[in-house]
């Protein structure tokens, strides 16, 4: 523990991560470290940097696989109150990366602040949703967010604004390492109306999507004027089953893991989608969950 020494509240060793991430698989870090300010994080990538820890930095684990031997590195958790604070100003809201997405949702639509309801039932923190523009069918995060506060692996903190802050379908052009807020520039609406909204989009999700699995949402992203989900389902592959990781019958894109489930058998059906896809279809599926291995 030296090498974190006077840090010991907030670090710990052998952290077993399937507990963190919505799949409940994969394997321990090194280190599972949740600073509580953006001074005590500067300090965690100094120390890391100075002994060269491999950095991973975790958000709510809903779309995350973690290797079955665990990581060789310190994953990073922004949960801690201070990075976990959501202000609102009028139409102008600012929501920390620890915050979770679904309550800043949900209280914006209270609010009577429209633009993001368009995320309704997708999980995670506010940072994963910046970092890969979370979204679906009625819309994305990026389309809101005006500027984000940034730190990067040398603990400078900066700010990246639109038109230079970019967000394209599930991906940003932000390098940084840790995304610390965004600003988010909303509307004033009727909040029954963005109510009726959330409550149609709920619908569509009940009826499509296997949420009362263990899942991690979309495997796979759309590739251009397709649908990943019905190209698997096309190839036949609903139902297919490696080990405990077996393919929705519900939703082809969503792969379950039942109880006997290793983070390998979700990898093993992965591959074997990609190639059937490949093959039938000629098309390269592209990952939209992360896979730390």
């Amino acid at each position: 523990m030296s090498i974190f020494s006077g840090l010991e509240q907030i670090v710990e060793t052998h952290y077993q991560l399937a507990r963190r991430t919505w799949y409940g698989l994969g394997g321990p870090a090194d280190y599972f470290i949740r600073p509580k300010t953006i001074e005590q994080l500067r300090e965690i990538v100094d120390r890391c940097n100075e002994n060269g820890i491999r950095i991973y930095v975790m958000g709510f684990g809903s779309n995350l696989l973690i290797g079955d031997d665990g990581l060789r590195g310190a994953v990073i958790k922004l949960e801690a109150e201070q990075f976990a604070q959501i202000k609102y100003e009028d139409q102008e809201v600012t929501a920390w990366a620890g915050a979770e997405l679904s309550k800043l949702v949900l209280t914006c639509v209270e609010k009577g602040l429209s633009g993001i309801e368009a995320l309704t039932g997708i999980p995670g923190s506010v940072g994963g949703a910046v970092k890969m523009n979370a979204g679906g069918n009625f819309g994305d995060f990026g389309s809101a967010v005006e500027t984000v506060t940034l730190m990067d692996s040398g603990g400078v903190v900066f700010e990246k604004s639109k038109p230079e802050l970019e967000f394209d379908y599930r991906k940003t052009n932000i390098t940084a390492k840790f995304v610390l807020n965004a600003r988010l520039k909303l509307n004033t609406a009727d909040p029954e109306q963005i109510m009726r909204t959330v409550k149609e989009i709920w619908i569509y999700k009940k009826n499509n999507q296997p949420l009362n699995t263990k899942n991690s949402g979309c495997i796979f992203k759309n590739p251009p004027g397709a649908s990943a989900g019905a190209l698997i389902d096309r190839a036949g592959l609903k139902g297919l089953k490696i080990g405990g990781a077996i393919v929705s019958d519900k939703h082809a894109n969503f792969i379950i893991a039942e109880k006997s489930c290793r983070s390998r058998d979700v990898m093993r059906l992965i591959e074997a989608i990609k190639q059937r896809v490949k093959e039938q279809f000629d098309t390269e599926l592209e990952l939209e969950i992360e896979i730390w291995d």
